[in-house]
């Protein structure tokens, strides 16, 4: 697995952000009109992240085109307004009986852990799962909940896996903590956005039941992974107990999460939000900006999932790189490119010439692209002539 961070890939690009999405008419099919019609952040194609990164003008602009089709309310705390909005959508599209806003993912992740643990020591993880890598290790030292890893350097664990390592400590320790939850996160960003099989979801969620676990999903791109596995978020949701989702990953917002559940558990999270320095004023920036985009998400993953597809065949056809599938892919790819292409000219050209955001090879020699709304700003056959020109311009 690459050590190489996303914020330090941000730095090497000079990015800050990504942008809004716009439906604008793009100039006629020549390079030259294409570079004075595309300057623009908001036009632009980027194939390094998972979804819309705002900029600040562009963030402000989004607003007030919201604000004027459906006014904006403020919340307080986290309830009321355009929140209490937002939380509704998330109950309806979960299925759950409940839903909070919390300031962060981390934040929802522990909290629902810790809860869902009770006095119950032990929860099984993904060792690559941002729970254990990514969250400066928040169940031990402030919840006391020991993470127990499973499947080394993979995306997921089986369900056999999962009964050999219980089976595993329980009769190898001499005070036996209790097993309290088993956390899940799908799609897993350091596995390449790979998907936790569907299948082995069920199956686990069976067998946490009848063993009386609680189970947590750590959903922060989860509509990635309903997209690519032709499910529903509603269906996910189904075998866990708490589901947590972004805000900002692919809805646009400048931060925030929701965490959804049976009722009895989420009343209680308000306390500990509170408790843990999580209440925040006021949050109708990202509230509204998320609703808008929630709203429509399905239909927008589908269209990506599809023009991504057409995108790529028409790939096959350009000399110079290759589109390689990730096994249970979601919206993340690799791509080789040939000796005889100098990689930091065809990402200089792509970005200059053609508003298009690439990338360059990483440790393992992929550059790794991701496919999100900024590719529907531009037809297929633009972004192919796009390609082939700087693929052209970056030969050695």
């Amino acid at each position: 697995m690459s050590a190489y961070k996303r914020r330090d890939f941000l730095k090497l690009t000079s990015l800050s952000a990504l942008p809004l999405i716009t439906s604008a008419t793009m100039p006629t099919n020549t390079f030259a009109a294409e570079q004075a019609g595309l300057s623009k952040d908001s036009e632009a194609v980027y194939f390094i992240n998972d979804g819309i990164f705002y900029r600040p003008e562009d963030f402000i602009s989004k607003l007030q085109e919201i604000n004027i089709s459906n006014p904006i309310e403020r919340d307080s705390y986290g309830e009321g307004g355009s929140i209490e909005k937002l939380l509704k959508k998330f109950i309806e599209i979960t299925g759950k009986e409940a839903a909070v806003y919390l300031p962060t993912g981390t934040l929802a992740n522990q909290l629902a852990i810790s809860f869902l643990c009770g006095n119950n020591t032990k929860a099984f993880v993904q060792e690559t799962s941002h729970v254990y890598r990514d969250e400066g290790d928040a169940a031990q030292t402030l919840f006391n909940k020991r993470l127990i890893p499973l499947a080394e350097g993979k995306a997921h664990f089986s369900l056999e896996e999962l009964k050999a390592a219980i089976k595993y400590h329980k009769d190898g320790e001499a005070f036996i903590g209790e097993v309290g939850t088993v956390s899940i996160e799908t799609p897993v960003r350091r596995c390449d956005n790979q998907a936790f099989p569907l299948e082995e979801i069920k199956k686990i969620s069976a067998y946490c039941k009848e063993q009386g676990y609680k189970m947590h999903l750590d959903g922060a791109r989860l509509h990635m992974a309903t997209a690519f596995t032709n499910s529903t978020v509603k269906e996910y949701s189904t075998y866990f107990d708490t589901v947590y989702m972004c805000l900002y990953k692919y809805l646009g917002a400048t931060g925030g999460a929701i965490l959804c559940g049976d009722k009895v558990v989420i009343d209680q999270m308000h306390h500990l939000i509170k408790i843990h320095g999580g209440g925040i004023f006021t949050n109708w920036p990202s509230a509204s900006i998320a609703l808008h985009h929630l709203n429509n998400i399905d239909d927008v993953m589908e269209k990506i999932k599809v023009k991504s597809a057409n995108l790529f065949n028409l790939f096959s056809q350009l000399k110079g790189i290759k589109i390689h599938q990730v096994t249970n892919g979601t919206n993340q790819f690799k791509v080789s490119i040939a000796r005889g292409i100098d990689p930091v000219k065809l990402n200089t050209r792509l970005r200059g010439e053609h508003n298009i955001i690439f990338g360059l090879p990483r440790e393992e020699g992929f550059v790794k692209i991701k496919v999100n709304p900024t590719l529907l700003r531009r037809g297929n056959q633009r972004i192919f002539d796009s390609f082939k020109e700087a693929i052209a311009f970056a030969k050695v």
